[in-house]
């Protein structure tokens, strides 16, 4: 039986082994496999229900000729095995004996045969040069500004991105996630568990910067301005949403909100959640429609945030950024929230995505993320991935993707099981990054994988090959091969890469080099004619030397600050997601001036 497992999991993309952090291969346990077929829908649970299920396989292979999404790149070609009619997207009609036309233009298109419809995306087959540039990678609700409520905001991001250029001859913002969390109580802290990835975060809203306030008399914007929050030690995300809330409350118009049938459905589970929580999974069958004035309220709120970002950008772009401002995706969305409510069949609701036992936690982590179904993603023409990828890239110049080895292969995790029995999931890598490659080309972005930790090596090298880069951090830019795992000099550091000294989840330069690692590198910086006497301020020079498309400092880096923004592993161990910056943001400019010279200084 465990081989006629192994061949249907085969079928599905579900791996039965996989090669271990220290390229050991491990045999993966049959009972998990059978869990997480029965994600697909597929019964592997006896003989004869997986005698069945390979039957089905083999009929469905007979019956279904073609894939149900072809993704190809640009003056490529493809056997369709018969006749087909091609209709593009801009209504033209072509018709084919057999292969598709090696001319066909950029775009998403469909293919008709006698039996299928099928969607084709041409994409490109690289992405432009990345212009070189220095940049921030910023935790934007830690850049408070004396106009700020309790936390950063997007006038704040605005005002980074203006002041960064203008002052500091910065090229790009790398900002963290601000997709939506979910609006009850209390208020998701980490970006990375959004409610959904296709909406923006409300708390980043500059209440005072809305038409809606600047049109509104006096005694109601005095009533506003009362509700601001102090700017506490530690931002309070429940205080703020409140005061937020209650401010909006009083500056919506009301009547009809302009929202398409994604907004409505996001809309309607914010208003929902207000009444019963933010699991959709637990509320009542028997629920009533939510009220129709609070859905059009938060569909306006999608509105302003659009508006907002948009002014963002353009503050970016009437500054001179090279670049401009990144946003980051994170690689899941809670699994009670908008998106799988909104979705629940592309998801596979009841596994949580993470990876397996390594050096860093024997354990393996898990992340209480559901994944995506790739046979879902695929019937569906890709379209949770592409409303995602727009969502980002219509107030993006660029787009980094969280965990990017997740466009080849995810850790799934069956439920009922700890993190370290679960099975890599395969997905359409050539598919799922001909769409990204699309997608980010129309919208003229920048893309940045993040490939560090265990990573198979074709993940780096394939991202670099369309156009995209991977990550390089200080810390971790070593020669595991050799003896000793050298420090690697920065000037040999790829340069189709964005680097940084630190990321959000470890610890800030002040707080590493002054720890047991810290004196490695001493000698990298003196060979690099930098003397290491303080070596947060090498670290800075250090990065200067790479030959990197962009390299990035974060405001914690450069004002030597010793908290680290989040710990992973920890809950309530650690503030993580609430520690601001030491400095307001009006005072940080003249502060990093010093520290950064050797960063605006590169390519002089």
């Amino acid at each position: 039986m465990e081989e006629s497992v192994a061949r249907l999991a085969d079928a599905w993309g579900v791996a039965t082994r996989y090669e271990n952090a220290d390229q050991q291969e491990v045999t993966v346990d049959t009972e998990v496999v059978v869990k997480v077929l029965a994600q697909f829908g597929v019964d592997a649970s006896t003989e004869d229900s997986v005698a069945r299920e390979l039957a089905a396989v083999e009929q469905r292979r007979e019956q279904e000729t073609l894939p149900p999404t072809i993704v190809i790149r640009e003056y490529e070609t493809y056997d369709l095995r018969g006749p087909a009619t091609i209709e593009l997207e801009d209504g033209t009609v072509e018709h084919t004996e057999r292969h598709l036309p090696d001319s066909l233009p950029l775009g998403w298109h469909r293919i008709r045969t006698e039996t299928q419809t099928i969607t084709l995306a041409v994409a490109p087959r690289t992405l432009p040069d990345v212009p070189h540039a220095w940049g921030w990678m910023l935790q934007l609700y830690a850049a408070r500004s004396k106009d700020s409520w309790g936390m950063g905001d997007f006038a704040d991001l605005a005002t980074i991105a203006r002041r960064s250029s203008l002052e500091l001859d910065a090229g790009v913002v790398l900002v963290n996630p601000v997709q939506a969390p979910s609006p009850t109580h209390p208020v998701e802290r980490s970006p990375y568990s959004p409610t959904s990835r296709r909406f923006a975060n409300p708390l980043y809203l500059r209440i005072t910067d809305t038409a809606e306030f600047l049109q509104a008399c006096p005694r109601t914007r005095q009533l506003i301005r009362d509700l601001r929050p102090a700017n506490e030690d530690l931002i309070d995300y429940d205080a703020i949403w409140d005061a937020k809330k209650q401010a909006l409350e009083l500056l919506f118009p009301g009547g009809d909100i302009e929202m398409d049938a994604d907004l409505e459905a996001f809309a309607t589970y914010c208003a929902l959640a207000e009444i019963h929580g933010k699991n959709w999974r637990a509320w009542p069958r028997d629920r009533e429609d939510p009220p129709a004035e609070r859905v059009a309220f938060y569909a306006w709120l999608q509105h302003l945030c659009t508006r907002q970002l948009q002014d963002v950008r353009l503050a970016a772009h009437e500054a001179g950024m090279a670049v401009g401002v990144i946003h980051d995706l994170p690689v899941g969305v809670d699994p009670g929230g908008a998106d799988t409510f909104a979705d629940p069949d592309v998801f596979a609701i009841d596994v949580t995505v993470g990876a397996p036992p390594d050096a860093f936690s024997a354990d393996g982590q898990g992340w209480g993320l559901p994944p995506w179904r790739p046979d879902k993603l695929a019937e569906t023409g890709y379209r949770p991935f592409r409303q995602v990828l727009r969502s980002v890239l219509k107030h993006a110049d660029g787009i980094r993707i969280d965990h990017v080895a997740g466009l080849w292969r995810l850790w799934w995790i069956p439920p009922g099981e700890p993190p370290s029995r679960g099975t890599y999931v395969y997905y359409d890598a050539d598919a799922m990054l001909g769409v990204l490659a699309l997608e980010a080309f129309r919208a003229g972005a920048v893309v940045v994988g993040e490939d560090l930790g265990t990573v198979e090596p074709v993940v780096t090298k394939t991202l670099q090959e369309n156009g995209m880069l991977t990550s390089a951090v200080l810390y971790f830019q070593r020669d595991y091969y050799a003896s000793g795992h050298p420090l690697i000099p920065p000037a040999q550091w790829n340069p189709n890469q964005m680097a940084s000294i630190s990321t959000h989840d470890l610890p800030t330069a002040a707080t590493f080099f002054a720890g047991d690692d810290g004196p490695d590198f001493d000698e990298l910086m003196r060979q690099e004619g930098i003397d290491p006497a303080d070596r947060v301020a090498g670290a800075h020079e250090l990065l200067a030397h790479a030959p990197c498309a962009l390299v990035l400092t974060s405001p914690q880096d450069a004002l030597r600050e010793t908290r680290q923004p989040n710990v992973p592993g920890t809950i309530d161990e650690h503030p993580n997601w609430r520690i601001p910056l030491p400095v307001p943001l009006d005072d940080l400019f003249p502060r990093v001036r010093d520290i950064t010279r050797p960063l605006r200084s590169r390519g002089r």
